[in-house]
């Protein structure tokens, strides 16, 4: 007989669902096997928009939070995991940028197509203020704040995507037509390739 648990952990920037189950196997086996399913403010919002995806665990290393490490560590290429960057322009404020995990953002081309003459950035200290998550968990879907988005036309050249789910160590699989939909995100070219 599995023990199940269902639990509601409220955290500053996300109220998470986990249902905890666990099978003990017979005392003469070793083996203990758990699973973790969570469900965060973004995979609500999916669910509510009836979007399937999956969510993908893994294990968060705080001293590496690359886009990279992270997709390695669920077995897709960097390029097919997409992280969420937060811009500020000088003349329309915030809004996220959404690039392959193995580039950089083009600043210069998010200036362009958000009409700002200059842009940077947003600090990491000020991510969780801004959108109600902290660095490795940013995610356009169900952010404190609707911002407009901005991906990169990359994002089509796949039939899923990776993007995180709104907290560290876990990450959505989705259809990139399904994450553009939702997010009301804009095409455009704004990631450079790593020298």
């Amino acid at each position: 007989m599995c023990p199940i648990s269902l639990c509601s952990v409220r955290l500053p920037f996300a109220t998470i669902e986990v249902l905890r189950w666990a099978v003990f196997l017979r005392p003469d086996c070793s083996q203990h096997r758990s699973a973790v399913t969570q469900k965060t403010n973004a995979a609500r919002l999916l669910d509510q928009m009836g979007i399937r995806y999956e969510l993908l665990e893994y294990e968060v290393d705080p001293e590496d939070l690359a886009a990279e490490a992270v997709a390695a560590k669920i077995g897709l290429p960097p390029g097919q995991l997409f992280k969420t960057l937060v811009a500020e322009g000088d003349r329309h404020g915030i809004c996220m940028a959404v690039i392959p995990g193995d580039t950089e953002l083009d600043v210069k081309a998010l200036a362009a197509v958000t009409g700002d003459r200059k842009i940077h950035l947003a600090p990491v200290k000020e991510l969780q203020k801004l959108t109600g998550y902290i660095r490795g968990g940013v995610t356009a879907l169900a952010a404190k704040k609707a911002y407009p988005v901005y991906a990169d036309r990359s994002i089509e050249r796949f039939d899923k995507i990776s993007i995180s789910a709104g907290i560290r160590g876990l990450q959505i699989l989705l259809a990139p037509v399904d994450y553009l939909k939702v997010a009301k995100a804009t095409l455009t070219a704004i990631a450079l390739h790593k020298v």
